[in-house]
């Protein structure tokens, strides 16, 4: 990644992103059509990376989830509360412009979702991703995401280990 400063912030209407392009037609086509209809009804938070030139250079998006306990593998279960589901953080997308791919900003962005979700003064114990492919998942796991059970491109981070 090219060492211009970098600004993580969250998604406004003051923010263009009709020229962002990460390669990927649908996370193209919801961060242009349907992002901001989803902030706007609070289902889902939207971040932006920007760019020396205030542009869009990547994007992720965080909602509130659960997850059954009984999809968590049964040593961290174990030293969970009772309850049929534990609160969590899902980053349903993330995005890094196509020009920057390679350079570590998908990773700056998870760290930088990490971090909110792990200071957030609502509780939750972990950030769930649904990986889109094996690729992705790998790139999680480097990240010491763990999969759920039986579902390897379903992954969690305990929200504690980024504390």
């Amino acid at each position: 990644m090219n060492r211009s400063p970098l600004r993580i912030v969250a998604l406004d209407s003051t923010v263009d992103r009709s020229s962002f392009s990460s390669g990927s037609a649908p996370l193209d086509r919801y961060f242009r059509e349907q992002v901001s209809q989803d902030v706007r009804r609070r289902v889902a938070a939207c971040f932006v990376a920007l760019g020396e030139d205030q542009q869009i250079v990547g994007y992720y998006t965080l909602a509130t989830a659960s997850v059954p306990l009984t999809d968590l593998p049964g040593d961290i279960a174990r030293k969970l509360p009772r309850y049929a589901a534990v609160p969590a953080i899902r980053m349903g997308r993330l995005a890094v412009d196509e020009a920057l791919k390679g350079q570590g900003l998908g990773g700056a962005l998870l760290v930088n979702a990490l971090r909110r979700a792990a200071s957030s003064e609502i509780a939750a114990f972990a950030l769930i991703v649904d990986a889109k492919d094996d690729d992705a998942a790998a790139f999680y796991r480097h990240y010491d995401f763990i999969a759920l059970s039986d579902t390897p491109l379903r992954l969690f981070l305990p929200l504690a280990s980024v504390r």
